[in-house]
Protein backbone atom coordinates (compact mmCIF):
# COMPACT_ATOMS: atom_id res chain seq x y z
CA UNK A 1 0.00 0.00 0.00
CA UNK A 2 2.83 2.42 1.11
CA UNK A 3 5.12 1.18 -1.53
CA UNK A 4 5.09 4.88 -3.48
CA UNK A 5 7.26 6.35 -0.32
CA UNK A 6 10.06 4.30 -1.60
CA UNK A 7 9.75 4.85 -5.39
CA UNK A 8 9.37 8.71 -4.52
CA UNK A 9 11.71 9.02 -1.47
CA UNK A 10 14.55 6.78 -3.29
CA UNK A 11 14.13 9.05 -6.53
CA UNK A 12 14.85 12.18 -4.30
CA UNK A 13 17.84 11.34 -2.68
CA UNK A 14 19.75 9.71 -6.20
CA UNK A 15 18.62 12.72 -7.35
CA UNK A 16 21.03 14.16 -4.62
CA UNK A 17 23.53 12.92 -5.47
CA UNK A 18 23.27 13.46 -8.88
CA UNK A 19 23.55 17.08 -8.10
CA UNK A 20 26.57 16.36 -5.99
CA UNK A 21 28.36 14.53 -8.47
CA UNK A 22 27.31 17.91 -10.68
CA UNK A 23 28.47 20.27 -8.16
CA UNK A 24 31.78 18.91 -7.98
CA UNK A 25 32.29 19.01 -12.06
CA UNK A 26 31.64 22.59 -12.15
CA UNK A 27 33.91 23.44 -9.19
CA UNK A 28 36.58 21.97 -10.81
CA UNK A 29 36.18 23.56 -14.12
CA UNK A 30 39.66 25.05 -14.05
CA UNK A 31 41.26 22.31 -12.19
CA UNK A 32 44.46 21.31 -14.88
CA UNK A 33 43.66 17.54 -16.14
CA UNK A 34 40.55 16.63 -13.95
CA UNK A 35 37.69 14.37 -15.76
CA UNK A 36 34.18 14.78 -15.44
CA UNK A 37 31.86 12.20 -13.80
CA UNK A 38 28.31 11.36 -14.45
CA UNK A 39 26.70 9.50 -11.69
CA UNK A 40 24.47 6.44 -12.77
CA UNK A 41 21.05 4.80 -11.17
CA UNK A 42 19.49 1.90 -11.71
CA UNK A 43 16.47 -0.03 -10.25
CA UNK A 44 16.27 -2.24 -7.15
CA UNK A 45 14.33 -5.39 -6.43
CA UNK A 46 12.26 -5.89 -9.55
CA UNK A 47 9.29 -7.49 -8.66
CA UNK A 48 6.49 -9.54 -10.77
CA UNK A 49 2.96 -8.89 -10.20
CA UNK A 50 0.33 -11.17 -11.10
CA UNK A 51 -3.55 -11.24 -11.15
CA UNK A 52 -5.00 -14.06 -8.63
CA UNK A 53 -8.47 -14.93 -7.91
CA UNK A 54 -10.59 -14.21 -5.12
CA UNK A 55 -10.71 -18.62 -3.88
CA UNK A 56 -8.84 -20.21 -6.62
CA UNK A 57 -5.27 -19.02 -6.82
CA UNK A 58 -3.73 -21.39 -8.42
CA UNK A 59 -4.16 -19.34 -12.10
CA UNK A 60 -2.21 -16.51 -12.24
CA UNK A 61 -1.70 -14.12 -15.01
CA UNK A 62 1.09 -11.82 -15.15
CA UNK A 63 0.96 -8.19 -14.91
CA UNK A 64 4.15 -6.87 -15.53
CA UNK A 65 7.12 -5.87 -12.97
CA UNK A 66 8.10 -3.10 -10.99
CA UNK A 67 10.78 -1.41 -9.12
CA UNK A 68 10.63 -0.59 -5.04
CA UNK A 69 13.31 1.90 -5.12
CA UNK A 70 16.12 3.81 -6.87
CA UNK A 71 19.92 3.13 -5.93
CA UNK A 72 23.13 4.21 -7.35
CA UNK A 73 24.87 2.37 -9.42
CA UNK A 74 28.27 3.61 -10.87
CA UNK A 75 30.18 6.63 -11.17
CA UNK A 76 31.70 7.08 -14.77
CA UNK A 77 34.25 8.74 -15.37
CA UNK A 78 35.19 10.30 -18.58
CA UNK A 79 38.95 10.66 -19.51
CA UNK A 80 38.58 11.81 -22.51
CA UNK A 81 41.97 13.95 -23.22
CA UNK A 82 41.36 17.81 -24.14
CA UNK A 83 43.45 20.44 -26.08
CA UNK A 84 46.07 21.65 -23.49
CA UNK A 85 46.91 25.14 -22.80
CA UNK A 86 49.88 27.45 -23.13
CA UNK A 87 50.82 28.71 -19.54
CA UNK A 88 54.87 29.82 -19.81
CA UNK A 89 55.50 28.73 -16.42
CA UNK A 90 58.82 26.40 -16.51
CA UNK A 91 57.07 23.83 -13.91
CA UNK A 92 54.17 23.12 -15.92
CA UNK A 93 54.04 19.52 -18.47
CA UNK A 94 51.19 18.17 -20.13
CA UNK A 95 51.05 15.06 -21.36
CA UNK A 96 50.32 14.58 -25.58
CA UNK A 97 48.87 11.23 -25.32
CA UNK A 98 47.97 8.22 -22.82
CA UNK A 99 48.79 7.99 -19.53
CA UNK A 100 49.40 9.64 -16.41
CA UNK A 101 51.88 11.42 -13.83
CA UNK A 102 52.89 9.08 -11.07
CA UNK A 103 53.21 10.79 -7.86
CA UNK A 104 54.77 9.07 -4.59
CA UNK A 105 53.04 10.34 -1.23
CA UNK A 106 53.32 8.87 2.52
CA UNK A 107 50.52 7.25 1.92
CA UNK A 108 51.59 5.46 -1.88
CA UNK A 109 50.92 6.59 -5.50
CA UNK A 110 48.82 8.59 -7.11
CA UNK A 111 48.21 9.37 -10.59
CA UNK A 112 47.31 12.80 -12.45
CA UNK A 113 46.71 14.28 -15.76
CA UNK A 114 47.86 17.89 -14.02
CA UNK A 115 51.08 18.75 -14.46
CA UNK A 116 50.84 21.89 -12.31
CA UNK A 117 54.36 20.90 -10.11
CA UNK A 118 56.51 23.23 -8.01
CA UNK A 119 59.55 22.56 -6.98
CA UNK A 120 59.49 21.76 -3.04
CA UNK A 121 62.12 22.71 -0.45
CA UNK A 122 64.55 19.76 -0.84
CA UNK A 123 64.60 20.49 -5.00
CA UNK A 124 62.16 17.71 -5.71
CA UNK A 125 59.65 18.46 -8.51
CA UNK A 126 56.57 17.81 -6.73
CA UNK A 127 52.67 17.61 -6.99
CA UNK A 128 50.94 19.83 -4.08
CA UNK A 129 49.16 18.19 -1.15
CA UNK A 130 50.13 15.21 -2.78
CA UNK A 131 53.83 13.81 -3.06
CA UNK A 132 57.26 13.74 -5.45
CA UNK A 133 56.74 13.33 -9.11
CA UNK A 134 58.30 10.10 -10.78
CA UNK A 135 61.10 9.97 -13.06
CA UNK A 136 60.38 6.98 -15.59
CA UNK A 137 62.47 4.22 -13.48
CA UNK A 138 60.05 5.52 -10.64
CA UNK A 139 62.01 7.32 -8.66
CA UNK A 140 61.60 11.06 -7.09
CA UNK A 141 63.11 13.44 -9.50
CA UNK A 142 64.97 15.88 -8.38
CA UNK A 143 65.85 18.76 -9.90
CA UNK A 144 67.31 21.26 -7.41
CA UNK A 145 65.58 24.22 -9.60
CA UNK A 146 63.20 25.92 -11.82
CA UNK A 147 65.69 26.87 -14.30
CA UNK A 148 65.11 24.32 -16.59
CA UNK A 149 64.60 22.99 -20.24
CA UNK A 150 62.39 20.10 -21.30
CA UNK A 151 62.19 18.41 -24.43
CA UNK A 152 59.53 16.40 -25.75
CA UNK A 153 60.57 13.18 -24.61
CA UNK A 154 60.54 14.66 -20.99
CA UNK A 155 64.03 14.72 -20.61
CA UNK A 156 65.17 17.67 -18.17
CA UNK A 157 68.47 19.61 -18.10
CA UNK A 158 69.21 21.89 -15.36
CA UNK A 159 70.61 25.27 -16.50
CA UNK A 160 73.95 24.24 -16.78
CA UNK A 161 73.52 22.16 -19.28
CA UNK A 162 73.46 18.39 -16.60
CA UNK A 163 70.52 16.59 -17.37
CA UNK A 164 68.28 15.72 -14.44
CA UNK A 165 66.24 13.12 -15.45
CA UNK A 166 63.20 12.34 -17.70
CA UNK A 167 59.45 12.23 -16.44
CA UNK A 168 57.45 9.78 -16.07
CA UNK A 169 54.28 8.89 -17.70
CA UNK A 170 52.96 5.88 -16.94
CA UNK A 171 49.65 3.49 -18.55
CA UNK A 172 47.48 1.03 -17.54
CA UNK A 173 46.56 -2.22 -19.46
CA UNK A 174 43.38 -2.21 -17.79
CA UNK A 175 40.33 -0.12 -18.59
CA UNK A 176 40.52 2.92 -16.44
CA UNK A 177 36.78 2.70 -15.24
CA UNK A 178 38.19 -0.84 -13.43
CA UNK A 179 41.47 0.25 -12.47
CA UNK A 180 41.21 4.05 -10.87
CA UNK A 181 40.07 5.02 -7.96
CA UNK A 182 39.53 9.01 -7.25
CA UNK A 183 41.26 10.06 -4.33
CA UNK A 184 41.09 13.96 -4.84
CA UNK A 185 40.41 16.82 -7.50
CA UNK A 186 41.88 15.23 -11.39
CA UNK A 187 43.75 12.51 -8.79
CA UNK A 188 43.38 9.10 -8.48
CA UNK A 189 45.03 5.74 -7.13
CA UNK A 190 45.35 2.06 -8.48
CA UNK A 191 46.35 -1.06 -6.96
CA UNK A 192 46.79 -2.39 -10.44
CA UNK A 193 50.58 -2.37 -12.16
CA UNK A 194 51.43 1.02 -13.78
CA UNK A 195 54.07 0.94 -17.14
CA UNK A 196 55.69 3.96 -18.63
CA UNK A 197 55.24 5.08 -21.71
CA UNK A 198 56.98 7.20 -24.22
CA UNK A 199 53.69 9.48 -24.56
CA UNK A 200 55.00 13.04 -25.41
CA UNK A 201 55.07 15.85 -23.28
CA UNK A 202 54.45 19.21 -23.78
CA UNK A 203 56.72 21.90 -21.65
CA UNK A 204 55.07 25.27 -20.65
CA UNK A 205 51.15 23.70 -20.76
CA UNK A 206 48.85 22.17 -19.14
CA UNK A 207 45.92 20.13 -19.95
CA UNK A 208 42.65 21.64 -19.26
CA UNK A 209 39.58 20.20 -17.29
CA UNK A 210 37.08 18.25 -19.88
CA UNK A 211 33.95 19.66 -17.94
CA UNK A 212 31.43 21.10 -20.12
CA UNK A 213 29.77 23.86 -18.40
CA UNK A 214 26.65 24.35 -20.38
CA UNK A 215 26.17 20.34 -20.65
CA UNK A 216 26.40 20.36 -16.64
CA UNK A 217 24.19 23.14 -16.61
CA UNK A 218 21.24 21.57 -18.06
CA UNK A 219 22.24 18.44 -15.93
CA UNK A 220 21.54 20.36 -12.81
CA UNK A 221 18.10 22.11 -13.99
CA UNK A 222 16.91 18.99 -15.07
CA UNK A 223 17.84 17.02 -11.88
CA UNK A 224 16.77 20.25 -9.55
CA UNK A 225 13.20 19.84 -11.22
CA UNK A 226 12.97 16.12 -10.65
CA UNK A 227 13.96 16.41 -7.25
CA UNK A 228 11.22 19.32 -6.42
CA UNK A 229 8.82 17.00 -8.17
CA UNK A 230 9.27 14.39 -6.50
CA UNK A 231 9.32 16.44 -3.15
CA UNK A 232 5.90 17.76 -4.07
CA UNK A 233 4.22 14.49 -5.24
CA UNK A 234 5.65 12.98 -1.85
CA UNK A 235 3.88 15.13 0.02
CA UNK A 236 1.01 14.87 -1.94
CA UNK A 237 1.18 10.90 -1.57
CA UNK A 238 1.65 11.63 2.43
CA UNK A 239 -1.73 13.65 2.08
CA UNK A 240 -3.44 10.83 0.45
CA UNK A 241 -2.01 8.50 2.58
CA UNK A 242 -2.94 9.84 5.73
CA UNK A 243 -6.54 10.85 4.09
CA UNK A 244 -6.99 7.55 3.86
CA UNK A 245 -6.10 5.71 7.05
CA UNK A 246 -7.99 8.27 9.10
CA UNK A 247 -10.81 9.07 6.68
CA UNK A 248 -11.57 5.98 4.90
CA UNK A 249 -14.59 3.73 6.24
CA UNK A 250 -15.56 6.26 8.69
CA UNK A 251 -19.07 5.59 9.80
Amino acid sequence: MFKGFYNLTSGMLSQTRNLDVISNNMGNISTPGYKADTYVDTTFREMMFSRVGNRDKTATQEIGRQTMAVVPSMIYTDYTHVSPEETGQPLDFAINGEGFFQVRGADGNYFTRGGAFIVDNEGFLTLPSHGHVLDRNGQPLYLGTDDIQVDTEGNIFRGDGTLAGRLGVFDFAEEYQDTLAHAGEGVYTSQAPAQPVDSPIQWKMLENSNVDMVREMTRMLSSQRALQSAAQVLKIYDQLMTKATTDVGRV
